[in-house]
């Protein structure tokens, strides 16, 4: 859900694009905007009292309107350690009584109603039917393309109507170009931000109630009207009285947590019948509904979503690209948030973002960069990146917002997702079948063998390009129909990541329809695979280097090409790794590797040194020292000669790249040598001991 995407909209329209919305001065002053009846959007709640309603709105405008000496903007507040845990503490403690997601709470609280039920599925099925239906007359009767637009409208005003589950699920398909037309994708859009609002009163309401202080002890400044409204609540701006913070509010739709809990009875009650007597899917379909439905619980309670967004700002916001907001916990409760105000654009607004000289495409970098350092190093990650969620700000930060949605990788899955990458750049599709058990995808009692054909027949076709050029989505969808032949499991986590992956990969194709982010996204592999000292990653390393007792030199060029575009990759980090194995007790058989490459390695210079030096001399010089012969010194045939050349020119190139990296110490390149004289010695006393005998 869209938090406080919107920062950047035309005047002249109302912030949901309606221009004939009743308007009071103050609102048209400032926002142009006044909300419009929750209750025709079938967003129903019980409201306060009329005579409760006039007074929260006239205390708003009074707030709203006091006279204010400075324009408002935000202050660096420095946040006492202690105090700041004693306010969480105080926050946690307004949210005691939010309602934890169980199959069984579901059951009970909705099983014995089985008129709601029915009721929430005929509406259901008659608003899905009907559009369904019209799209199969457009297909008759060839109108397909001339209705698009008026059949996005209609899928975008059902979705709203069906609330705020089905708003979730269009904010999904908005960011898939793959899947949907153009058209679909703008309307889609607007359940972003731009939903149906709930009436004020009922937010300021809210505020009081959960806060437990009045407005006006709050605010030096709130809105009148809220500036967006996404599926779970809507944001006002505000002006903390305390410390002059300018700071977005979100309040939670009333009643919200009863629609979204019969939604998930019924979505799980389909998911048993598919289980059931579905065969064809095979990935356990209640599993995953519960793994959602948990997390959209998680999201309803502010508290937990304001400490993801800490937890989140600790791992991940040390870098200059990348921006998280704070939180307030004094003003914080379980259905009203107040988080730091950031202005920014939407990511999916191209053309306003390189107005400001930004590159969407930089900025869809950077995401990618923060998200695969989210599922590959710390394991926790923003599970909802859609448009409204990422901003970009002025000075060319990628903000996150909204961290209701959130999940974790565990660590074995991360490690094995990096070398089930190592494993098809290898095209070693039998140990990518075995990477499947430590990815949970496979019990251990699944015989693999089965499947390796099956891996080797679509990747042997996928992989004629390079893997940077493989598209996500054709490699997942790929991917996903070897993997339902046989007994898979999906995991929830993994189809999260799915879904974070695919929603950038989606934004990028907004600014570029060739953007590949297996390409954006191996640099950090690279980075990783040369740096990191994990004993499974070390061992990755190896098997890409290293085959059938060869060093492969193109494979390490290729690495530190791609590496050195990762703007954490450190040179004096690089290789540290295969270092570290060389010079341990049981790295004796990759030292005699060494020592072989070693030497073929200095042959291939002498080689490539006589050579040069050769075609140099003279042809008058060359007749009379080598008679004509056109090889000189050297007995050798044109492909030992290439090939010698290949190599010394392959270590030239990887020299340089070292050298004109930052960081760079040569002296990491001293523990081969010494492991080479140490291994040279141990074969010596072993020959001497044998010649003795």
């Amino acid at each position: 859900m869209c938090c406080f995407s919107h920062f950047r909209f035309d005047r002249s329209r109302s912030i949901i694009g309606r221009r004939n919305s009743a308007m009071s001065p103050v609102a048209m002053s400032l926002y142009f905007n006044v909300p419009l009846s929750a209750k025709s959007y079938g967003w129903t709640a019980k409201s306060p009292s009329k005579a409760r309603r006039c007074r929260l709105a006239a205390r708003a405008g009074a707030v709203e309107a006091r006279p204010r000496q400075a324009p408002l903007v935000a202050r660096d507040v420095k946040i006492d350690r202690a105090e700041d845990i004693q306010a969480e503490v105080r926050a946690m403690a307004r949210a005691a009584g939010a309602t934890v997601y169980t199959p069984e709470m579901l059951s009970t609280r909705y099983g014995s109603r089985p008129l709601k039920v029915v009721r929430r599925s005929v509406q259901i099925l008659v608003e899905l039917g009907t559009f369904g239906l019209k799209l199969v007359l457009d297909q008759k009767n060839g109108l397909i393309d001339r209705n698009r637009r008026m059949r996005a409208i209609e899928l975008r005003n059902i979705l709203t109507r069906l609330g705020p589950t089905f708003v979730k699920i269009g904010q999904g398909l908005s960011t898939r170009p793959d899947l949907c037309p153009a058209e679909y994708l703008e309307e889609l859009s607007e359940l972003q931000d731009s939903l149906p609002t709930f009436p004020d009163a009922e937010a300021f309401a809210c505020i009081e109630t959960e806060l437990g202080v009045s407005l006006n002890s709050i605010y030096s400044f709130i809105s009148a009207s809220p500036i967006a409204a996404a599926s779970l609540g809507q944001v006002y701006r505000a002006q903390l009285r305390s410390i002059g913070q300018i700071v977005a509010v979100k309040v939670q739709r009333p009643g919200i947590e009863e629609t979204m809990g019969l939604d998930f009875y019924l979505i799980r009650g389909l998911g048993v019948l598919i289980n059931k007597y579905v065969d064809i899917v095979t990935t356990d379909v209640v599993a995953l509904v519960d793994e959602f439905a948990r997390r959209v619980y998680q999201e309803l309670n502010y508290v937990q979503e304001g400490q993801n967004a800490r937890r989140f700002k600790k791992l991940y916001a040390d870098k200059q690209d990348v921006l998280v907001p704070d939180i307030f916990w004094d003003y914080t409760s379980g259905k009203v948030l107040t988080m730091e105000w950031v202005e920014g654009v939407k990511l999916n607004e191209q053309e306003t973002i390189e107005r400001q000289g930004l590159k969407v495409l930089d900025l869809v970098n950077a995401g990618i960069q923060c998200s695969l350092r989210q599922l590959l190093e710390y394991g926790y990650f923003h599970a909802d990146p859609h448009p409204g969620n990422l901003l970009a700000t002025p000075e060319g930060k990628l903000a996150f917002l909204d961290f209701g949605m959130m999940s974790e990788t565990p660590e074995e899955a991360r490690l094995a997702i990096i070398g089930h990458v190592v494993h098809m750049v290898n095209r070693d599709y039998e140990a990518m079948a075995r990477d499947y058990y430590a990815l949970d995808f496979l019990s251990p009692d699944v015989d693999v063998s089965p499947i390796v054909p099956a891996l080797r027949d679509f990747f042997d076709d996928a992989l004629n390009f390079t893997v940077s050029e493989l598209n996500f989505k054709t490699l997942v969808d790929g991917l996903g129909a070897v993997l339902y032949q046989y007994p898979f499991n999906v995991p929830a986590y993994y189809a999260l990541i799915l879904r974070s992956l695919t929603v950038l990969e989606g934004l990028a194709l907004y600014a570029d329809p060739n953007f590949k982010v297996l390409a954006a996204s191996y640099p950090y592999f690279a980075k990783r695979l040369l740096t990191d000292p994990n004993p499974y990653l070390r061992d990755a390393l190896i098997e890409l280097l290293f085959k059938d007792g060869r060093f492969r030199w193109n494979r390490l060029e290729d690495l530190l090409v791609q590496g050195r575009q990762d703007r954490d990759f450190s040179a004096k980090d690089a290789l540290q790794p295969i270092l570290k194995l060389l010079l341990a007790p049981n790295g004796e058989e990759l030292r005699g590797l060494v020592i072989k490459e070693s030497i073929r390695v200095t042959e291939a210079i002498i080689v490539g040194t006589t050579i040069d030096t050769y075609d140099s001399v003279p042809e008058l010089v060359k007749n009379i020292l080598f008679a004509g012969n056109p090889t000189g010194p050297l007995v050798l045939n044109n492909s030992e000669r290439e090939r010698m050349l290949e190599l010394r020119d392959q270590v030239f190139r990887i020299w340089g790249l070292l050298q004109t990296s930052n960081n760079f110490d040569p002296t990491i390149l001293q523990p081969i040598l010494q492991a080479i004289k140490l291994h040279m010695r141990q074969l010596n006393r072993n020959g001497s001991h044998a010649s003795s005998q």
